[in-house]
């Protein structure tokens, strides 16, 4: 069992490198974030959850909730936009610990699968729509999805050609590579292609966006920036009316994130013979996203294709999901550099074929 679940944790682990990046882009957040959130959450709902399967981490859903709900708030402010997106982690783990607490684990019965999958599909939509400014290299700014087709449409005579070419020629070779050998880690084929392309073409230099540097490092222990405890020497650039104003995101996604989570479990639970406990499903995600928040997370959940790239590869137990986190880890500890030149219209190109919302296996 143990070397399965090995295999099976290196084969997510590697799909997740340019997955969690490509979310970090999602949320708004730089490409690093989208590790940070693979490492602690990841291994902690591994020790605390009840399903064997499922993997926990950063996924399109939630990123695309925190774009829309810290955007308003950040003022276009960054630093203000990352210090909110982690807070917002906080308070996201908190509901669900207390959801988890006052045994609301029933809630999963009132949502049945058509609301999940239409929910699921227009997350998708929006998702795809999200990603045309960095396959055309065009600044198209976060709206709704006609707003952003309409300002397309307004500035395509500007879109910056080597950037769709390479947009494009990674979409096609994702899909195809895809359909031939299945069980290749394709975006990660891809993602080392493209950079070492990018490297060597100086693509960088031509005008495509490429992610740049990337730190290196675990994520650091930090709270997340509290003034209303008024203790010297924290991060005060968060007030309570920030907090207040986070509130609906937060139930959004902490709902939002269990309901994934539960349908995701629940396909494995059956399909393997054994039970989800609902209320402890709660207490786990809402104990790794409390923990997410003070490691630099942004709000994690249970992944579709994740869990299903975690199953195909043969995983027996959430040992799995441990040596997944490790592999993260190390990748922050030693790797980093070596994604300065990837373009992020790979990235984008990953999103449309291996996202979440794309690839609803359930």
């Amino acid at each position: 069992g143990f070397m399965a679940d090995l295999a099976a944790g290196l084969t997510v682990g590697v799909v997740l490198i340019p997955q969690g990046m490509a979310y970090a882009l999602i949320a708004g957040l730089p490409p690093v974030y989208g590790l940070y959130a693979a490492v602690v959450p990841m291994a902690l709902y591994a020790l605390l959850g009840t399903s064997r399967h499922m993997s926990v981490g950063p996924v399109a859903m939630a990123a695309l909730l925190v774009a829309n709900g810290v955007a308003p708030l950040a003022q276009g402010d960054a630093g203000r936009y990352v210090t909110l997106a982690i807070m917002l982690t906080l308070l996201v783990g908190v509901i669900q610990l207390g959801m988890g607490l006052l045994r609301a684990g029933f809630l999963v019965n009132l949502l049945s699968h058509p609301v999940l999958a239409g929910f699921t599909s227009a997350a998708a939509i929006m998702i795809a729509t999200s990603q045309l400014g960095g396959l055309t290299g065009l600044a198209i700014s976060r709206g709704h999805v006609h707003e952003m087709l309409i300002e397309l449409a307004g500035t395509w005579s500007g879109t910056h050609l080597l950037t769709l070419s390479i947009g494009g020629a990674a979409v096609a070779a994702g899909i195809g590579v895809r359909r031939i050998f299945p069980k290749l880690p394709v975006p990660m084929i891809i993602v080392l292609l493209g950079t070492l392309g990018s490297w060597f073409f100086g693509f960088g230099e031509r005008g495509v966006q490429i992610v740049g540097a990337v730190p290196s490092g675990l994520p650091s222990f930090a709270l997340p920036g509290f003034s209303m405890l008024g203790l010297p020497g924290l991060d005060s650039s968060l007030g309570l009316p920030d907090v207040t104003a986070l509130l609906p995101v937060a139930v959004a996604i902490a709902l939002v994130g269990f309901m994934e989570s539960i349908a995701v479990a629940k396909v494995y639970a059956s399909r393997y013979r054994y039970d989800i406990d609902a209320d402890q499903e709660l207490k786990a995600l809402g104990i790794a996203n409390i923990a997410g928040g003070f490691f630099q997370s942004f709000p994690a959940t249970g992944g579709f294709s994740r869990t299903a790239v975690n199953v195909d590869a043969g995983a027996r137990s959430q040992v799995a999901a441990l040596v997944s986190a490790a592999v993260i880890a190390v990748t922050l500890l030693f790797l980093t550099p070596l994604f300065h030149h990837l373009p992020k219209a790979i990235l984008s190109a990953c999103l449309l074929y291996t996202s979440d919302a794309a690839d609803d296996r359930t």
